[in-house]
């Protein structure tokens, strides 16, 4: 038999996944691992799903999504963050965000274009890049500046080839947050040499210090941004599979005839839920969101109380520790953490080169969970002392 593309045998597996099936397989596990809420989407959202399948709703939709949809995308951006896109021609409902990312790449890279991607990040940004034709190109950020990047260093890394910067603030894995003077500092880089920008701003909601900068509400920048949000994190709808890109009429015709012929639409009745999401689901997201940062101060105030120095994340709901007092790699860190005490966290280094030496835990998990997880930690980093003592 013939072999499979030579491209995708090139690209590694994920490094989260790896990890978590043998989780999957293993009893007593307290996962700080998965980036993926511990709440149940509200009974509101989840009783207009409900109601649209008794009604009989089980057809395709527009391949842009469903209009009622995408003007409530629309005046979501507006009222949120004072950007204006038209609902017909410059938004498009995808299927996770993770699709709106791949669409995005395909419809804007020609092969051999350079894509910089801000690390760490989320694993799949390097592998979409690679998979599209073009080439990604790493610019690392570290916990001297709370894992913000620099324009400076953004820059240094843009050659003739380069297409476009993809970001993602609040930052998965880190936690980092990017201040508005940041962010004006960024665009004017993209300005300079006429780059695309694709932000994912999934986390955008989960912002706990301060106001998220919507990189396409600054000055000149909507048609040059293609901004990239969803309804999995915020509204607790992971297996909903829903999200939506906004840019100009030309980038989101380009990534349309692309979702049409991969995926057609995404499923209507987790369109009716969004809608449902967008027009009323403020309260109990803010109440998500409210738990979320309790949990974060009292994570990492236990990393700090136990010795894995950490800073104070701002967004989403990821701490990034330093391991480095360990003496271990994030790799081999988390592998006998989880074999040993049953904690499951992700090594640093599955989020690039710059996130080895720390490693992702997530606080979507209950405090009680979180306390235990904390205790198992402290209780093999002393076991880790006394091997080297």
């Amino acid at each position: 038999m013939k072999a499979i593309s030579k491209l995708v045998q090139e690209v590694p597996a994920s490094g989260i996944r790896k990890f978590f099936d043998v989780v999957s397989q293993m009893e007593g596990v307290i996962s700080l691992g998965v980036g993926e809420p511990d709440f149940v989407t509200p009974w509101h959202i989840r009783e207009a799903c409900i109601w649209s399948v008794e009604k009989g709703y089980t057809n395709y939709t527009s391949n842009y999504g469903l209009l009622q949809l995408r003007e409530a995308i629309s005046e979501y951006l507006e009222a949120a963050y004072g950007v204006s896109y038209s609902p017909r021609d410059a938004v498009l409902v995808t299927v996770g965000v993770s699709e709106g990312l791949d669409l995005a790449l395909r419809a804007i890279i020609n092969p051999g274009d350079e894509i910089i991607v801000v690390e760490p990040c989320y694993v799949s940004y390097k592998p979409c890049v690679s998979f599209a034709g073009g080439t990604p190109v790493a610019v690392g950020s570290d916990v001297s500046r709370d894992f913000r990047v620099t324009a400076r260093d953004i820059e240094a890394a843009v050659t003739p080839r380069t297409k476009a910067i993809l970001l993602s603030y609040p930052s998965n894995p880190t936690g980092a947050v990017l201040p508005c003077p940041d962010c004006l500092e960024i665009v004017e880089v993209a300005r300079k040499h006429d780059l695309y920008m694709i932000s994912d701003e999934i986390y955008a909601n989960l912002t706990y210090e301060g106001e998220h900068t919507c990189f396409a509400a600054l000055p000149g920048m909507k048609d040059r941004i293609i901004l990239l949000n969803g309804f999995s994190k915020a509204y607790a709808m992971t297996g909903w599979r829903l999200g939506y890109a906004a840019s100009n009429p030309q980038v989101i015709e380009a990534m349309m005839k692309i979702h049409q012929y991969t995926m057609l639409c995404a499923p209507i009745a987790a369109q009716m839920g969004a809608i449902e999401a967008l027009k009323n689901g403020d309260a109990p997201m803010r109440e998500m969101v409210a738990e979320y940062d309790n949990r974060r101060r009292f994570i990492v105030k236990g990393l700090n109380d136990i010795g894995l120095e950490c800073f104070m994340p701002k967004g989403a709901f990821y701490a990034f520790p330093s391991i480095r007092r360990s003496g271990l790699s994030s790799e081999e860190f988390s592998s006998r953490l989880l074999f040993e005490e049953k904690v499951a966290v992700v090594p640093g280094d599955a989020f690039g080169e710059c996130g080895e030496g720390h490693v992702r835990c997530a606080y979507a998990s209950s405090i009680a969970d979180i306390e235990e997880a904390l205790h198992r930690m402290e209780r093999f980093l002393r076991r880790l002392e006394k091997e080297r003592a």
